[in-house]
């Protein structure tokens, strides 16, 4: 129900996700009447694969964490996570308020032994072919350095698990490379994670290094992390207008654009910030996936193909294996 459209995008974008996945079964929670209106004829979709399971209360985006988890017990996305505690459900995607979702899934799921707060990671790809595994993307606001530090180790856990790669470079992110740089928190992450033998840890980078070779995973409290995020996002998406205008312009642009287009797709395919659509909270004991609250139904498939991928590979389990 959540998310800037709510069913009228996740609904379709399921849908579509029953299609080309033979082995996803689904369960909807919200509101009945409103899932079931865009659900289309039973012909057009295996309508053994997927449940709606009613829940009449619904968490806004601006409803606060503590109003989420005091003053709402039958939403939408309580019961989910409850289902995939209770072993209901191997995993669950989310597009609604993400401050609700981090708190519900802490106090419903529990966080892995050794970790005090769970956050978002997402992989943000390189122009080698490779992804950086950046974390904390907004599950928290403000971090002190302790919490850095168990980033870090998720962070390795995370590419271990996914990449196969036994030890990734790990760096903190900041305003400058120098150690007399950043505030007081990232000068003591600085040093934790230097002083833990199992971290490859590479020091600062800056967010030009982002797309870049330096690190494999990039650790950051979730406020930065957030506003980065959406500054790449934000930045891919006037490059893509920019190119389409310069195209469209005058019949010599539009002739070229015309000869260019099976490449000019491939690169706007992969510049397209919804193809990377769907972030995990990791930390917790099962598989919770963040989709973008302003998610098109093709960003919204992507997080659920996403967090088939995560049940299938064990991703909480060997995660918690691994720290």
């Amino acid at each position: 129900m959540g998310g800037d459209f709510g069913p009228r995008i996740t609904v379709p974008a399921i849908v579509q996700a029953l299609k080309t996945q033979q082995d996803l079964r689904v369960l909807l929670f919200g509101r009945q009447t409103d899932i079931q209106s865009l659900l289309p004829s039973p012909a057009d979709y295996p309508v053994d694969r997927l449940v709606v399971m009613h829940c009449e209360d619904v968490i806004g985006m601006a409803d606060s964490p503590l109003v989420a988890l005091r003053g709402k017990k039958n939403t939408s996305l309580r019961v989910m996570l409850e289902a995939v505690r209770n072993g209901e459900a191997d995993g669950c995607v989310s597009a609604g308020n993400t401050g609700a979702l981090m708190a519900i899934s802490r106090q419903v799921l529990r966080t892995t032994d050794c970790i005090d707060r769970p956050a978002i990671f997402s992989a943000l790809p390189r122009s080698d072919g490779s992804h950086t595994y950046v974390l904390d993307l907004g599950a928290n606001v403000g971090c002190d350095s302790e919490q850095l530090y168990q980033f870090a180790r998720m962070g390795r856990a995370v590419v271990k698990v996914l990449e196969g790669n036994p030890s990734p470079r790990i760096a903190l992110l900041n305003i400058g490379s120098e150690d007399i740089k950043g505030n007081d928190q990232v000068k003591l992450a600085h040093e934790l994670i230097r002083q833990d033998a199992q971290l490859n840890y590479v020091g600062f980078v800056e967010g030009s290094d982002l797309f870049t070779d330096k690190a494999d995973v990039v650790v950051c409290d979730g406020f930065v992390g957030n506003v980065a995020l959406k500054t790449v996002e934000g930045l891919a998406r006037y490059i893509i207008g920019e190119v389409r205008n310069v195209f469209a312009g005058d019949w010599l642009g539009r002739i070229i654009g015309w000869l260019i287009r099976p490449y000019w797709r491939r690169i706007e395919a992969r510049l397209n910030p919804g193809r990377y659509n769907g972030a995990a909270l990791i930390g917790l004991k099962g598989v919770v996936v963040k989709s973008h609250g302003n998610a098109g139904e093709l960003e919204f498939l992507r997080a659920v193909q996403l967090a088939s991928e995560y049940v299938t590979k064990q991703l909480s389990i060997r995660i918690e294996q691994e720290l």
